[in-house]
């Protein structure tokens, strides 16, 4: 590479990144999504809007790069920028698999399968409907129709998490089968994203065959299956290794672990992000799952909204415009399929009409899964401009909605259940709350935790970065209680159950906190 090049370069990964954060705050300050605000900070820049400008002595800043061969890409930009953001993909998805709660998901994964499945089948079948309806695709079984209904099913885990853990609603019935559904989504989706992309590697003309897909439906299982396998083997002892080495030191080391994954993936005709992500899940369970979170946190906040900008920097407003018509048809297929196709197994499995339409519309968000499709649908040129810019408008508008409908329908204090199940657990919130220090408020929580362990307490979610812990007693499903630390503040919401538990260990913490200072002032 030139040092031209190599200069431009690196001016255009500063002016994405600069973007991306000015954006992030400003979608943010509007009580909006960071990921959608790094994704117009990139459009923004890009070579179809600000990037196209001739500056001086500089030209173009992002200069669409032309494509010359039969199997040209076709991307606008450069290769080596598109492979940076490539990186943050995959530490992204290896970030969303280490925060999957593996315990919350084997116990109420059962339960929301239907969920799931239902958000899952039918925006899909929609999605690639669509698709052939409006002309981008000759039949339902060509590999553009089948892109566009894999990016239908995708789920932002992470943002309706958000919506719900602002609102103290993580743990209700609705909460926990929305997450529960929206992780099982994922996993399928990229099932399918897997054997779209293969099928789209050896296709031939002739349609899809059933040879083709039992032979990329073994390869998958072949890699799942074997990656899964070694994962319980080794990745508990894998952790304990790693923790006896400095924290930088580990971190680095199941980054590196999280590549090689991501690799074979690819070796296997799968994506990289799917290697990632189930690198993530297999640590999640381990005990530096957590740790690890904290630890490429810094990374993360670099790399992953220069992916999401370099996502934007591949809109082209005129072909989305040309396809304007389609994109508000698919997005209102994309809004149907999730609230229809989740909301409706979850009215037969025990919600009411109120309960239903909060999963619907839990599940609603596409986010940054379906950023993710997108961009390998058009950078391996199986889907074309329209339809990526169709794709993303699909986005912005279901991440969008999601978050302005959910609250309210949460914020109605009916309950979501058509009946009460007897013996139902009453959750007194908030039961208890603390307000001391920061350093303090983490100490308290860390303790407690601890205390509840040691009673034989289970911790379903130990949540770092938002400060929320769930935790069950494994005899009695009835003693359930949420920490909650915020700036300042320690809350506890629990059952009737569990409350004297909760003051036990409380005022056990207090006790030892005291004690503790005043041996200081002593000394």
């Amino acid at each position: 590479m030139d040092p031209h090049a190599l200069a431009m370069l690196t001016l255009q990964l500063a002016i994405l990144l600069l973007a991306a954060k000015l954006f992030g705050l400003l979608f943010k300050r509007f009580k909006q999504s960071e990921v959608l605000g790094e994704l117009v900070g990139g459009m923004v820049v890009g070579p179809f809007a600000f990037g196209a400008i001739e500056l001086p002595w500089i030209g173009k800043l992002f200069p669409i790069i032309e494509q010359v061969g039969e199997h040209a890409s076709t991307l606008p930009i450069s290769s080596e920028l598109y492979f940076f953001g490539q990186i943050g993909a995959v530490l992204l998805l290896f970030l969303v698999g280490l925060e999957t709660d593996a315990k919350l998901f084997m116990k109420y994964g059962v339960k929301s399968l239907g969920i799931a499945i239902g958000g899952v089948v039918l925006p899909f079948l929609l999605g690639a409907w669509g698709t052939v309806l409006f002309g981008f695709a000759d039949s339902f079984t060509d590999t553009t129709a089948l892109f566009m209904g894999a990016i239908m099913t995708a789920t932002s885990v992470g943002i309706t998490a958000r919506v719900l853990s602002d609102m103290y609603k993580l743990d209700t019935k609705e909460g926990v089968s929305i997450l529960a559904a929206a992780v099982i989504d994922d996993v399928l989706g990229i099932l399918i994203l897997a054997m779209v992309i293969s099928l789209a590697g050896g296709e031939s003309g002739d349609g899809v065959s059933w040879a083709a897909l039992g032979q990329i439906g073994l390869k998958a299982l072949v890699f799942l299956g074997g990656v899964t396998a070694l994962g319980f083997m080794f990745s508990k002892k894998l952790s304990k290794m790693l923790l006896k080495l400095e924290g930088k030191t580990y971190a680095a080391i199941a980054a590196s672990i999280c590549l090689i994954i991501a690799a074979v993936a690819e070796l296997f005709g799968l994506a990289m992000i799917i290697g990632a992500y189930l690198a993530g899940i297999l640590l999640s369970v381990t005990k530096i799952g957590d740790e690890l979170e904290e630890r490429l946190a810094g990374a993360s906040h670099i790399l992953v909204p220069v992916f999401f900008a370099i996502m934007g920097t591949l809109v082209d407003f005129k072909a989305m415009m040309s396809a304007l018509v389609f994109g508000i048809v698919i997005s209102l297929f994309a809004i149907v399929g999730k609230i229809v196709g989740s909301g409706l197994p979850a009215y037969f499995s025990g919600f009411n009409f109120l309960g239903s339409m909060r999963i619907g519309i839990g599940m609603l968000p596409r986010g940054e899964v379906a950023l993710i499709v997108a961009g390998i649908g058009i950078s391996t040129g199986i889907i074309t401009n329209e339809v990526f810019g169709v794709a993303i408008m699909m986005t912005l508008i279901t991440t969008l909605m999601a978050p302005m409908i959910l609250v309210p329908l949460f914020k109605n204090p009916k309950s979501g259940l058509k009946k009460e199940p007897e013996g139902a657990v009453e959750i007194m919130e908030p039961y208890k709350i603390f307000e001391q220090s920061p350093h303090m408020i983490t100490a308290i929580r860390d303790f407690v935790v601890e205390a509840f362990e040691k009673r034989g307490y289970d911790i379903l979610k130990d949540d770092r970065r938002s400060g929320l812990v769930e935790i069950v007693h494994p005899d009695n499903d009835n003693k359930l209680i949420t920490i909650r630390k915020q700036e300042g503040k320690l809350t506890f919401d629990c059952s009737r159950d569990a409350a004297v538990d909760v003051d036990a260990i409380t005022a056990e913490g207090l006790e030892h906190f005291e004690q503790a200072v005043s041996s200081l002032k002593a000394a």
